[in-house]
């Protein structure tokens, strides 16, 4: 195993619906907001400078959701990077509400999501969203109206491609008979495996997966990665980032912080080159 100092070029590329080309480690904004996932960040200004801190270190894929705060991680991105550089990819969702701190509930009735479109558009200063996700299929709501939902924002050209998250096999395919889907966005990492089926879907028909907590919410840490990261200035973290990108050429992880000093560890890991015999130990951890 070799690291050194990357940007997140050094992760490759992966091109999103066949012409939106983005560096494969990117980057979670859910919590740049306060705790709980709601409100603003108690230190402002700490998270604009981290959001700034991306383009130095070329992360050109950014993922967010109007239920992050909510509105308040859209926000700060706008506040913090509009005018947009070239090449930015910003990614954002649609379906969760927020009765409070900490809690999350469905609603994707039709007319909600298309509501909640417009808003992401205002508060990201978007013409267009590149990629607008269905934050999870809702049990109230049949999935062909959801999708279709977004079907009818793409054709309106308010997001340029849709995706999914939290979803089966079974949603994956039933959304592609309504409308091109281009990336996945489940939970999974070297730690959690529940989605390995999709993620080979995904990779045998070219749909970007995105993983979110990549890193397990830090519990990555407890369960063998600490004797592979041995190498100087190597960490558990960056070796389960290192395994997202190794393990799959359609895997986007997407690592969120609020320190800065981690995201340049998490950044670092696209630097990171995993043996096939760590590899190999590594594929042992856990079974989907």
């Amino acid at each position: 195993m070799a690291a050194e100092r990357h940007t997140a070029t050094a992760a490759g590329e992966f091109v999103l619906g066949g012409d939106m080309p983005v560096h494969r480690l990117g980057f979670g904004a859910m919590r740049i907001t306060g705790p709980g996932i709601w409100g603003e960040p108690q230190d402002r200004d700490g998270a604009l400078a981290l959001l700034r801190r991306l383009i130095d270190l070329e992360v050109n894929f950014i993922d967010t959701a109007d239920s992050y705060g909510p509105n308040a991680s859209e926000e700060l991105i706008a506040e913090a990077l509009h005018p947009y550089p070239p090449g930015l990819v910003i990614a954002t969702k649609g379906g969760l509400t927020r009765p409070g701190p900490g809690r999350w509930e469905p609603d994707c009735r039709p007319e909600r999501l298309k509501r909640c479109c417009d808003e992401s558009l205002l508060r990201l200063k978007l013409d267009a969203i590149p990629l607008y996700q269905l934050h999870t299929p809702d049990p109230k709501v049949p999935f062909e109206e959801s999708v279709g939902a977004l079907a009818e924002l793409r054709e309106k050209g308010k997001v340029r491609h849709v995706g999914l998250s939290n979803v089966g096999l079974e949603h994956l395919r039933r959304a592609q008979d309504i409308v091109p889907i281009v990336s996945v966005q489940n939970r999974y990492s070297v730690t959690a495996r529940d989605s390995e089926a999709v993620l080979q879907a995904c990779a045998e028909q070219g749909v970007g997966f995105i993983p979110w907590f990549p890193l397990d919410a830090g519990r990555v840490a407890a369960d063998g990665l600490a004797e592979i990261a041995s190498g100087p200035d190597v960490t558990p973290r960056q070796v389960a980032l290192a395994w997202l990108l190794q393990h799959s050429h359609v895997t986007l992880p997407i690592p969120g912080t609020a320190s800065t000093q981690h995201l340049d560890e998490n950044v670092a890991a696209a630097g990171l080159r995993l043996a096939d015999d760590e590899l190999e130990r590594l594929d042992g951890l856990a079974k989907g």
